[in-house]
Order: C-alpha cells, then sequence, then structure tokens
C-alpha cells in the first residue's frame, strides 16, 4: 500500500461518518448529547430536563441509537441511554470546545 492510500476513507465509512455527524447535528440531538454526557438516563428525565414531548424525545433517540452514536438498555417499563463509547464522548466534548458560541466569535488579536 503506498503512503498515499494509507489514510484514505473507504466511500462507505465517508458515507457512515457523514450520516452520524448529520444526526448529531440537530440542535435537538445535540442538546441530548450534551445533556448526557457521560450519564445514563431515561427518555422522560432527558425530556424533562430538555423541555420536550417523551414522543418527540424517543424519536430523536433513535436517530441516535440508529447512527450507533447512543446505546441502550431496558429496565422494567423505562428505557436509558447512554453515548456509546469513550471515543465518542471525547469527540462530543472537542466539538463542544471549539464550536460552542464563545469560540466561534472573532476576538481582534
Amino acid at each position: 500500500m503506498s503512503d498515499e492510500n494509507k489514510d484514505a476513507v473507504s466511500p462507505e465509512d465517508a458515507v457512515l461518518t457523514a450520516d452520524a455527524l448529520k444526526a448529531m447535528g440537530h440542535p435537538l440531538r445535540w442538546r441530548i448529547l450534551c445533556a448526557l454526557g457521560e450519564d445514563e438516563i431515561t427518555v422522560g428525565d432527558l425530556a424533562r430536563q430538555i423541555g420536550t414531548t417523551q414522543s418527540n424525545m424517543s424519536q430523536h433517540l433513535d436517530q441516535l441509537r440508529n447512527k450507533r452514536i447512543l446505546v441502550s438498555r431496558k429496565e422494567a417499563n423505562r428505557i436509558y441511554y447512554r453515548v456509546r463509547n469513550e471515543a465518542l464522548l471525547e469527540l462530543i466534548g472537542s466539538m463542544r470546545e471549539v464550536l460552542c458560541h464563545t469560540n466561534l466569535e472573532d476576538t481582534p488579536s
């Protein structure tokens, strides 16, 4: 394998990555990810915390789960969600640091 192909991304990986970033880019889904952080939270608790209906929250959580960003587990009649792994938590944290409002403002040098 030549050096120029070593870092190439397959078309399939490019599509998966772009789809995951699109899912994370929705304002409500981004709020969900920020609210979750390292925690595991129920649908109802997330809905209350963010200020939306449980039905709306479930739809957005399904999107994040389908893109393999979140995982869920069921306990009795409650479903708990969490970010899939540490690497995604780090990515979300980095994105918050780089893209938050104050870091996007132009500051005089």
